[in-house]
């Protein structure tokens, strides 16, 4: 058991849309990732997901609805729900999720990470 340093973990990459796990919590893994532009509309369809803010702003498209987050904000998008994250500027973001959940949920395409990299 040890403190983790946010700004350090996401010092160690720089690829955009590459979560890196670095902790485990129960079931579940908390990620960061560095994003920028656009990503996929996608779902989990058996498991909620939680997007913290570090830095920068994510734009969490919904098909009802876009929510801005800044730094400091969070949202957590329930199992079953359509999204698209994107950022316009370089983000940084922490994310729960149970383990192994796919980057990309219901899709499978390139920018599906199915082993993600503990840091």
């Amino acid at each position: 058991m040890s403190k983790i340093n946010l700004a350090e973990k996401l010092g160690r990459f720089s690829g955009y849309w590459q979560p890196k796990i670095i902790g485990e919590f129960e079931d579940y893994e908390i990620r960061v990732a560095k994003i920028e532009g656009d990503f996929i509309w996608h779902k989990h369809d058996d498991t909620d997901e939680l997007f913290y803010v570090v830095t920068g702003r994510l734009t969490m498209a919904f098909r009802d609805r876009v929510e801005q987050l800044d730094a400091g904000e969070m949202i957590i998008v329930p199992k079953g729900v359509e999204h698209k994250p994107s950022a316009d500027a370089e983000c940084h973001i922490l994310m729960l999720e149970k383990k192994g959940t796919p980057n990309t949920g219901d899709e499978v395409n390139e920018r599906t990470v199915s082993d993600l990299e503990r840091i």
